[in-house]
């Protein structure tokens, strides 16, 4: 999995530990992503780190290659990694932030889905899930980078499902709403300091990563085995119309 460095990432991490014989977590902060593995192996299942850029078509290829000669094929990929930007509004947005997003959450799900999809074709099986976010089906004022990069996620999930129909592959899409994260505690911080724009609806509150981490185990499970190319909000009916 991508960005199991992460709140959510390695929540997703330590549940798969429950109902897989390893897992792998790939992220660029070295020392978060060691303490999740250490987790994971906590949890009674094998883990491995591996630092690496998911932006970077040399390195995700290899990151797939070095899972695969470590834990053998892989059949579940939690496609995961993603950062949020600034909050500004779209006549002020930084270009250079714009490019960073779309090379991280859009580009980075791409080359997760290409190298992982060039595996499990030939088998015929796997179960893929994409970190989207309720931002991928909705406008937020001040988020044009992530909005538009998490509207790509979906629309790549979608493909993918479709690429891989008649296979026993699988490709699904999880949209959070607003999770306790350092992501939020980013934003939230931006907002207080003076970035204006950032608005949520609904009272929900935050819901926790344990609750992300439960429908991606769910859709990678066998009970999913008929879901795909779906797009599965958990907001807590924030985003209901």
């Amino acid at each position: 999995m991508t960005g199991g460095g992460g709140y959510i990432g390695r929540a997703i991490a330590r549940r798969l530990a429950l109902t897989s014989s390893a897992v792998a977590i790939v992220d660029l902060d070295e020392q978060r992503g060691v303490e999740t593995a250490y987790l994971v192996e906590e949890a009674g299942c094998k883990a491995k780190f591996i630092r690496a850029d998911v932006s970077s078509s040399e390195e995700t290829s290899g990151f797939v290659e070095e899972v695969e000669r470590t834990f053998g094929p892989i059949t579940i990929f939690a496609n995961n990694a993603g950062i949020e930007g600034v909050v500004a509004p779209i006549h002020e947005y930084p270009e250079d932030v714009f490019d960073r997003l779309l090379q991280v959450n859009t580009k980075g799900i791409f080359l997760g889905l290409k190298y992982v999809l060039a595996k499990m074709m030939p088998r015929g099986v796997g179960a893929i899930v994409n970190t989207a976010s309720t931002s991928a089906i909705r406008g937020r004022a001040g988020l044009a980078g992530y909005v538009a990069t998490k509207h790509a996620v979906l629309g790549l999930t979608r493909v993918a499902a479709l690429d891989v129909a008649g296979t026993q592959i699988r490709v699904n899409a999880i949209l959070p709403g607003p999770v306790q994260s350092r992501m939020m505690d980013a934003l939230d911080d931006q907002v207080r300091n003076g970035a204006g724009g950032l608005r949520r609806s609904g009272a929900a509150g935050y819901g926790r990563p344990e609750d992300i981490a439960s429908v991606v185990a769910f859709l990678t499970s066998n009970e999913a085995a008929h879901v795909n190319g779906a797009a599965w909000v958990v907001d807590a009916g924030m985003t209901v119309p």
